[in-house]
């Protein structure tokens, strides 16, 4: 089938690269021409895993383009996915500019039948604003009774691992209210799942909802283990023990049910933010998930509140080794990523920080630019030697199980503030480190 995917972001690239690893033929449009330029040269403008290695294959097969020329773009697909970003307004709601822009030109391009997927996480209704954009653009042009579709087909896509789920995914959600268009979306996606028919069919409006429902789910249980995990520590629990208390019943499940220094991201945030803004928008105050977002904004700032707890108000003089900037392993993603107020607010207090991460270190280079008193190291051990403490924010793989011995020898003081409950407290004080995790007991 012939697809085409406008944006070539997280959502839009590994979406294509995906959909041409099953055969299809696929172009990718994007307005911004460095990025094209770097897809082109064989480049990969993020960190994925896994994703490099399908789009060189489909690019060699011939199966998977890139491409800033819009018309071209437009006539090339009978599937028009639109994957481009739907960053927040001031006001928590989604920005859909450039969404209603891309379905704008498809109506200005469109030669005969095409099937408008909105790929992108966007509010209810959005498909209605879409179905306007493309009809105002046909009208403009004299096709006015031109047939299309608008269909909602929400990613489920976790960064770190979107390859995987993209491939092997465990719903596929569409909307769709035209028999033509569900047919096109059942052969698209009919290769993705052979084992087992995950498809969801659904009305459009119910699709857009899925989406940020799921997300939002998924916010609150991270909140409210955070703050369990922070009233453990005033009664004298550990989390740990009650999260493996917790997750065996299988009501509740394991996952998401780790404390920490608060969700990040491109999704998480600007989700919950977007759910609250349409509940005021019909005249409702979703109280949960508005506690949801103030829980997190605390959580960010705990390691910060535990390190002033140890030294004071002012930090000016110290020196902390921060691993983990990242708002999770297995990204370059820093959008909304807690070692973002973390390393703000250290060099707000006066504080010098020696920052790594495995991946991110060119786009906290960016995010970073200009900031007082801030390092950024070229390897995790460089970050450690002289410092009062380490401050875990990530929770990488290559930090899970480090030199305790070394990292004791290398700071001034043996402390660490573990941000991700990677450490065990009793290995801690084997080692003789003094260690401060998130709703942990120290050993005993």
């Amino acid at each position: 089938m012939k697809v085409t995917v406008v944006g070539t972001g997280y959502v839009g690239l590994v979406t294509g690269a995906c959909l041409s690893e099953m055969g299809n033929h696929v172009v990718c449009l994007d307005i911004d021409e460095r990025k094209i330029r770097l897809l082109n040269e064989g480049g990969i403008p993020i960190h994925e895993p896994g994703l490099e290695a399908i789009v060189h294959r489909n690019v060699a097969a011939g199966r998977l383009q890139f491409t800033t020329d819009v018309a071209a773009a437009v006539g090339h697909g009978t599937v028009q996915f639109i994957g481009v970003g739907t960053p927040p307004d001031e006001d928590g709601s989604a920005d859909l500019q450039y969404v209603l822009a891309a379905a704008t030109n498809i109506g200005r391009h469109m030669t005969d039948y095409k099937v408008i997927v909105d790929k992108s996480t966007v509010p209810v209704g959005t498909a209605d604003k879409v179905r306007d954009a493309v009809r105002a653009a046909l009208v403009a042009r004299g096709l006015g009774e031109m047939a299309y579709a608008v269909v909602s087909n929400p990613e489920f896509l976790k960064e770190g691992a979107a390859v995987d789920d993209c491939m092997r995914p465990d719903r596929i959600v569409v909307g769709a209210d035209d028999e033509r268009a569900v047919l096109l979306m059942r052969s698209l996606y009919l290769p993705f799942m052979r084992n087992h028919d995950r498809l969801q069919l659904m009305d459009v409006r119910s699709a857009e909802f899925t989406k940020y429902a799921a997300n939002a789910m998924l916010a609150t249980r991270i909140s409210f283990m955070n703050e369990l995990a922070r009233l453990a520590e005033k009664v004298g629990a550990d989390i740990e023990m009650v999260r493996k208390g917790m997750g065996s019943d299988p009501r509740i499940g394991t996952h998401f049910l780790y404390p920490g220094t608060g969700y990040g991201g491109s999704c998480f945030p600007k989700d919950v933010k977007a759910l609250i803004h349409t509940g005021h928008e019909n005249g409702m105050e979703l109280g949960v998930l508005q506690a949801v977002e103030a829980a997190n904004e605390r959580q960010k700032h705990v390691l910060v509140d535990k390190i002033v707890a140890q030294y004071g108000e002012s930090l000016a003089g110290r020196t902390f080794a921060v691993w983990g900037l990242a708002f999770k392993p297995n990204t370059d993603d820093m959008r909304e990523a807690p070692s973002r107020v973390v390393i703000g607010e250290l060099t707000r207090r006066g504080a010098a920080v020696r920052a790594y991460d495995p991946v991110a270190m060119d786009e906290a280079r960016r995010v970073f630019e200009g900031t007082p008193g801030l390092t950024l190291v070229a390897h995790q051990a460089e970050a450690l030697a002289g410092a009062d403490a380490l401050v875990v924010v990530t929770e990488w793989k290559e930090f899970r199980n480090p030199d305790f011995d070394a990292i004791k020898a290398a700071l001034k003081q043996p402390l660490i503030f573990d941000g991700r409950n990677i450490y065990e407290p009793a290995l801690m004080q084997l080692h003789g480190i003094d260690y401060r995790g998130i709703g942990r007991l120290a050993a005993r």
